[in-house]
């Protein structure tokens, strides 16, 4: 059915004749992927006018530690160490830094290469398509609105400890006639958004300059947390609980207990991902967005191992309080010293401050590059002549997300993020190995999809005997059998499908078995999420998809009409992908 641009929206005759003609348009828009080539140039332009190229990777490490070192740190400690891992949650640290750090390779790697604004969004779109993309660059959309809000929220919090206030009884206003968990109406946490919506619409440069101060003195004051704690801390605390009753030793809860603590502080390094999505205004690409990204979460998972430390010295695990475990450590141990609570007040102010930053950065690029794919209107992709930045993505997220934080607790917010942004790191994971493997060479993508399909359903399978099956050999020997297997079909995968094509930039190294692991420890962190938030995901999900075939397929189709978008299905990935990178090679 030919249409002219815009006739699917002109009338309501017209939408319903678009919707008539839905299988067909789906079958055409959902597996279109673009090339590299398109995204760098073609669709780019259609923003207008171009972000400007002034940052450096100290930039990048500066956005990174800043959109990571939030409040997450001075919340999940607590319950980690009193409740799953107890000292040993200094290693459950390590290993989610782990986590984020494969992740972080395979995010680099698509960076270097295609330095765009888009992040996870134009990475699945060029590697599985349209559908796809949209599904995984709204989930992640949502996720930084809600934890953008529940940080705001946290600062009201976090600031009335700094100056000896209570934010709840002092600043939030109670409304009756609203349901618990959305009646306390917080103007702080608004303001805070719309300043700091006002900051990046002005100039990206500034917004950096901001968040180094912010990051700077951040960071200064989680060193003295770190060094009270190595002061007036006793070393015996990480072996002996207050309670001899109680589990003892550095692994109390053993080694399921430091996974069980590595899913729930894993949430603590959400925010290295919107470092990609500045790409776009990376001076140097090839070079500083990898020293960038990946120095931020080496830099961050150090000091995170180091204030789990500091904590668990103050006290034994079972007195540490799970809410407020910093805090409470410095009331109950350091006689004289109950100032330090807030020190630490004003220090997660500034990470707050500095997390919400970065994250309005990283969502507002987001939203633009979707914008300039045509699944969402295009006057979210258009960039300020003057400020190039992209100004109505930022505003309307700002606005958005301050009415969310005016009513909404945080625990309401904080159970809704994890979920979704390890599935959008999961995805990212595949994709850096399908581009890899598929390419002019490969006739049929079907080696690689079903390799991924297989080690995906073993790692499920690992993690549903590892957090659901009864203790015992039984359950050791089916574990073993299903890592045994993993690693043969990665082994079994090397040996029959050759790689297609190798980065001319920067790769992932070890392929495939870094990303191997990524999609392994994303899968497994994803199986130690409760499953209310299962629910709410497949929720907000079944939502995306009803906004994708009510309007964004036909927006897209009328965009592909026009002929300002491509029509390339997944099976014909085999086009010209030699001819965009040697153009790349040609531009850099």
């Amino acid at each position: 059915m030919d249409m002219n641009h815009g006739s699917s929206f002109s009338s309501f005759k017209s939408y319903i004749n678009a919707l008539s003609d839905l299988p067909h348009r789906l079958g055409r828009r959902a597996g279109c992927v673009s090339t590299t080539f398109e995204e760098t140039n073609q669709i780019r332009s259609r923003s207008g006018a171009d972000m400007k190229r002034n940052l450096r990777w100290y930039d990048l490490i500066c956005f990174g530690i800043g959109g990571m070192v939030g409040a997450g740190v001075f919340v999940t400690s607590g319950t980690a160490s009193h409740d799953k891992a107890g000292p040993a949650v200094i290693l459950s640290y390590a290993i989610a830094g782990l986590c984020a750090l494969l992740s972080a390779f395979c995010y680099t790697e698509f960076a270097v290469h295609m330095p765009v604004a888009g992040g996870a969004f134009s990475y699945i779109r060029v590697t599985f398509g349209e559908f796809t993309a949209f599904l995984v660059g709204a989930n992640l959309v949502l996720d930084y609105v809600l934890s953008n809000a529940a940080a705001a929220r946290s600062f009201t919090t976090y600031f009335g400890i700094a100056i000896g206030v209570s934010a709840e009884s002092k600043w939030r206003i109670t409304v009756s006639f609203l349901p618990n968990g959305f009646n306390q109406i917080d103007i702080i946490a608004v303001l805070i958004i719309l300043i700091l919506t006002l900051i990046i619409c002005y100039s990206t440069r500034e917004s950096s300059v901001l968040n180094m101060i912010l990051t700077a003195v951040h960071i200064l004051f989680i060193l003295f947390v770190i060094m009270m704690g190595f002061w007036k801390g006793d070393m015996k605390n990480f072996t002996e609980p207050s309670d001899p009753k109680h589990p003892g030793g550095f692994f109390p809860f053993g080694a399921p207990g430091v996974f069980n603590g590595a899913a729930l502080v894993y949430v603590s390094y959400i925010g290295y991902d919107a470092v990609s999505t500045l790409a776009e205004e990376v001076k140097n690409p090839v070079t500083d967005i990898p020293i960038g990204v990946s120095g931020s979460v080496i830099l961050v998972t150090v000091l995170y191992c180091f204030m789990a430390a500091s904590m668990s010295m103050l006290l034994p695990y079972d007195l540490i309080d799970p809410n407020s475990p910093f805090t409470g450590a410095f009331d109950e141990n350091l006689d004289g010293f109950n100032w330090v609570s807030n020190v630490i007040g004003v220090g997660a102010s500034f990470g707050i401050l500095t997390s919400l930053l970065v994250a309005m950065l990283g969502q507002a690029r987001y939203i633009c590059v979707i914008g300039r794919s045509g699944v969402v209107p295009t006057w979210f992709a258009r960039v300020h002549t003057k400020t190039s930045t992209p100004v109505n993505a930022s505003v309307f997220l700002g606005i958005f997300t301050a009415i969310i934080a005016l009513f909404t607790e945080l625990d309401v917010l904080l159970n809704l993020v994890s979920i979704g942004t390890l599935f959008v790191f999961l995805m990212v994971s595949n994709a850096v190995i399908y581009r890899r493997y598929v390419s002019v060479e490969t006739m049929s993508p079907w080696p690689t999809l079903s390799f991924l399909l297989s080690f995906s359903l073993t790692c499920i399978m690992f993690t549903l005997l590892w957090w659901l099956g009864p203790p015992g050999k039984p359950k050791g020997y089916m574990v073993a059998s299903c890592f045994v297997v993993a690693v043969g079909l990665v082994k079994l995968f090397i040996h029959m499908v050759p790689q297609a094509r190798k980065p001319d930039f920067w790769g992932v190294p070890l392929m495939p078995w870094i990303p191997c692991i990524s999609i392994f420890l994303n899968i497994f962190l994803l199986g130690n999420i409760d499953a209310a938030s299962y629910v709410r995901f497949g929720f907000f999900s079944g939502i995306i998809v009803l906004v994708y075939v009510l309007y964004s397929v036909h927006s897209s189709f009328d965009a592909e009409e026009e002929g300002s978008l491509c029509q390339k299905s997944v099976e014909m990935v085999k086009e010209s992908i030699d001819i965009e990178d040697l153009t790349l090679k040609v531009e850099s």
